[in-house]
């Protein structure tokens, strides 16, 4: 649900305010005060909105309100609060005697930003624009270095891909001289006959043999005819 409209708006007077208008609300005002604003253009004889009446009188038509140009201490104190309260500017206006939260708002967003900027001055934070831009630097400098080095402490950046191929390193002689068993075992091996592995054993040419090896079988060719072995 939304909220009600302070008044009936369509037959109400819009635009610039009149000097009869200005005069009606000053009157009712001086004698039944300011009251409730919604029945207030009704009862003051104002085709106006009780919202235009408010801020007519408030900004502009309060008998204790300062006109004029604002001064040197008056700068100095908006820049002080502001410091202080931030965009809070009906806040700022309670300490300013005689001002409104918009007139302020207003000089602030013409004139006073300007000065400060030309003082070096952030105008939001109140601290200077040099070291406002070293600090970001500072800290850019400080987030690209902790990518880096977290790029490397997972080894993106590390990876050596070189998978290079070498020979078994050799072992020492009395590593790699095997057993005696072993090598009484391997120089009595038989070797294979090739007529005998392929079936022919009752051939003539079949002539196997023993040949002590050390490693492993050794294959024999069968004899040509009239081939003698030596």
């Amino acid at each position: 649900m939304g909220r009600s409209p302070c008044c009936e708006k369509a037959h109400t007077n819009k635009g610039a305010w009149t000097k009869e208008e200005d005069e009606k609300l000053i009157s009712y005002i001086k004698a039944h005060g300011d009251g409730c604003w919604r029945s207030l253009p009704k009862a003051a004889g104002l085709l106006r909105c009780g919202k235009s009446c408010r801020l007519r009188w408030i900004n502009y038509l309060r008998p204790d309100l300062k006109r004029g140009n604002f001064t040197a201490q008056e700068d100095e104190l908006i820049i002080e609060l502001h410091g202080l309260l931030g965009n809070k500017w009906s806040l700022i206006a309670g300490r300013l005697p005689g001002r409104t939260d918009n007139e302020i708002k207003n000089y602030w967003n013409t004139h006073i930003k300007r000065k400060l900027l030309a003082r070096g001055v952030d105008p939001q934070t109140h601290r200077p624009i040099a070291a406002l831009r070293q600090e970001e630097r500072s800290t850019a400098q400080e987030d690209s270095s902790g990518d880096s080095s977290s790029r490397d402490g997972d080894g993106g950046l590390d990876l050596n891909l070189d998978l290079s191929i070498s020979l078994p390193r050799h072992s020492s002689p009395e590593q790699s001289s095997p057993p005696p068993a072993a090598t009484a075992s391997t120089s009595t091996m038989q070797a294979l006959c090739l007529c005998c592995h392929l079936g022919f054993q009752s051939s003539e040419t079949c002539s196997c043999r023993r040949i002590p090896r050390p490693l492993g079988f050794s294959f024999i060719w069968p004899l040509e005819e009239g081939q003698r072995i030596a």
